[in-house]
């Protein structure tokens, strides 16, 4: 006998993420792709595309190994707070020690955009507070998503990639 409508789960619910990835020691786009490899693994993720790997320079505390960055296009049945613990996660499990702010790392995974969702809690801010004046995350976003909305500035990752300053664009395609 089938069960009835009452006791059926909900289909879940797909969401479209972009999230920052970068690295500065250890073979950065091998940190990198480890990461790729450990997010397409999480539950209720699926990694749809990766943007090309870019070297660009530090920003902040300027004294330490350039950059690889990329933005990878998920979907996912997570929520946005479940997705940064699972981001968190994964840095920490790939070695991850937070000990200066802005400092070199191993592997940094941000959520720079969860749909067109405005989320402000005291972990997590989407979008990503800095990404539109960030060459290093609007560079790789606009290579695989040039079209996506920043819903609080309201243009397009492209019209936000077009206003930025060129010494903020710096990003060498690897």
């Amino acid at each position: 006998m089938p069960p009835d409508a009452s006791s059926r789960r909900p289909e879940p619910r797909w969401h479209t993420a972009y999230i920052g990835l970068g690295s500065n020691l250890h073979d950065p786009a091998a940190q990198l792709d480890e990461a790729c490899r450990r997010l397409a693994l999480l539950p209720g993720v699926v990694l749809t595309k990766v943007s090309s790997y870019y070297a660009t320079p530090p920003v902040g505390v300027r004294d330490q190994p350039w950059f690889v960055n990329a933005v990878a296009a998920i979907r996912t049945t997570l929520t946005a707070e479940d997705l940064l613990a699972a981001l968190l996660h994964l840095e920490a499990a790939m070695g991850r020690v937070r000990t200066q702010r802005w400092g070199p790392r191993l592997v940094d995974l941000d959520i720079l955009l969860y749909d067109n969702d405005v989320i402000h809690t005291d972990r997590l801010q989407v979008p990503h507070p800095e990404m539109a004046s960030r060459g290093f995350v609007l560079v790789p976003l606009a290579e695989i998503a040039p079209e996506a909305y920043h819903p609080v500035l309201h243009q397009t990752i492209r019209q936000l990639l077009a206003q930025l300053p060129a010494e903020a664009k710096e990003a060498h395609k690897l």
